[in-house]
């Protein structure tokens, strides 16, 4: 067992509608009932979408001899699997796992009173039922439940194909079969929200945009007896799917789009927004911190959106990610010791080297937080507002800031523990427990407003003005 270099705070609760972060998502017992589905029909002909007589705009070029009919919805689920399965493995290398897991919990979990749960039975408890004998996967199945019961809301586990998934998110790898949209599942609404748009993918060549809402598949709805199944949408690659869509403000409507090859990383929303004195002030969508091209896409917006009076950062929906991903970006705007990490050992400083983008060092900036925001998501607002570098509009964020360090078993299977918690260093207010209280609050539901409507944007827009 290894612990791993990298450092994450936060997991993702928005998930790509694509083969690799899907494990997250549950699925229905059954599925709905069999519908009629069209029959293939040629592309060069213009497919259409059953009765409905609407055809996608755009055929993929590797589709060009023909389009698939949409998915029979009593397959969907058998169809897309999450991910391969994982190699099985014996019961000895299974209590080894357990052993470790064990070890680490009891040595590094930074509640020392493991967060006021009875470790001890529940590790007796799992490690008898695994000693009993279990297949490899309901094995993993334990392992997650055994490191959730921690209730912690951070501290995870995770299977080897779950771990390769995040190794290629991380690095920006997607690569997958799809309509290209990151999106986040609103059971309780009856929807699921796009939070963004893969640039030349299907989603974007039909005008799919941020806040649109996916109501229903095929003319299933896609939240049903209040589960919601966004990977409906996933299937073959050239094959036909309508999306009951709506845009805020808008009656729905019926988007057909053929699925088609997606390979890009995490997008990050760039443009400039409209003022009423015409000074240049830029938004930035951050929709996590867990793919590492992020810095890099922040940076080039900066150059591209320059000269700029004010600057605007999205984190609502920011559930965290990794250091590798935190410490340019607040390089961007400050530098210097902006607080100190906490554990069993002791306290590290978490230390930023300056690296201006054009003036991102003094840029008047306002950062919009919300419920979502979590771990470094939170860490990188409070501690721009608190070096006095931004001020916060929006919603009270989460109270999430622990900070976890990986560690990898001989399966390749990875623990995730919260090592660690946030000290900010010009602030007495305890985040963890009460959230990052925002200078001026404007809420607000996602799918209810475009973003030339955000009622944040729009108390953003006013601050930068007083300045």
């Amino acid at each position: 067992m290894n612990a791993q270099h990298l450092i994450l705070a936060g997991a993702l609760t928005a998930s790509f509608l694509c083969n690799t972060l899907m494990q997250g998502l549950r699925r229905a017992a059954t599925p709905p009932a069999p519908r009629a589905t069209p029959a293939a029909t040629s592309a060069t002909a213009g497919p259409t979408a059953g009765d409905t007589g609407i055809a996608p705009s755009f055929i993929p070029p590797a589709c060009a001899t023909g389009v698939l009919p949409p998915v029979d919805p009593a397959t969907r689920l058998a169809v897309h699997p999450t991910s391969e399965p994982n190699p099985e493995i014996a019961t000895r290398t299974q209590l080894r796992i357990v052993d470790g897991i064990v070890e680490t919990v009891e040595t590094a979990y930074v509640f020392t009173d493991f967060n006021g749960v009875d470790w001890p039975g529940l590790m007796v408890e799992s490690r008898q039922r695994v000693q009993a004998g279990m297949e490899t996967e309901i094995f993993y199945d334990e392992m997650r439940e055994l490191i959730y019961a921690l209730g912690d809301d951070h501290s995870y586990f995770q299977s080897p194909t779950e771990v390769a998934a995040d190794e290629a998110a991380l690095a920006g790898e997607n690569d997958y079969v799809g309509i290209g949209v990151l999106v986040e599942p609103l059971p309780e609404d009856g929807r699921v929200v796009v939070l963004a748009v893969f640039p030349n993918s299907p989603a974007e060549r039909e005008g799919l945009e941020a806040h649109d809402s996916l109501l229903a598949v095929d003319g299933d709805p896609i939240v049903e007896k209040g589960e919601a199944y966004p990977e409906w949408v996933r299937g073959p690659a050239c094959s036909l799917v309508v999306l009951t869509v709506q845009t805020p403000g808008q009656p729905p409507r019926e988007v057909p789009l053929v699925r088609d090859r997606v390979q890009a990383p995490t997008p990050v929303q760039a443009e400039l927004v409209a003022t009423d004195d015409d000074r240049r002030v830029g938004y930035l969508f951050l929709p996590h911190l867990f793919d590492e091209t992020i810095p890099g896409q922040v940076e080039q917006a900066l150059r591209d959106l320059a000269p700029l009076d004010g600057l605007i950062l999205d984190n609502r929906k920011n559930t965290g990610g990794s250091s590798s991903v935190l410490d340019p970006l607040l390089g961007f705007f400050t530098s210097g010791t902006v607080g100190e990490f906490v554990s069993r050992e002791g306290r590290r400083p978490l230390e930023v080297t300056a690296d201006p983008v054009e003036n991102s060092q003094t840029v008047p900036l306002v950062i919009i937080i919300g419920d979502l925001t979590a771990s470094f998501g939170e860490i990188m607002s409070g501690v721009l507002r608190d070096v006095g570098r931004a001020q916060l509009v929006g919603e009270t964020t989460e109270g999430n800031v622990e900070v976890l360090s990986g560690y990898v078993f001989e399966d390749g299977s990875n623990l995730w523990i919260a090592e660690e918690t946030f000290d900010p260093m010009w602030s007495d207010a305890d985040w963890e427990q009460d959230g990052i209280v925002p200078d001026v609050f404007a809420p607000g539901e996602w799918h209810t407003f475009t973003l030339e409507d955000d009622p944040a944007v729009r108390a953003a827009l006013e601050v930068l003005g007083d300045e």
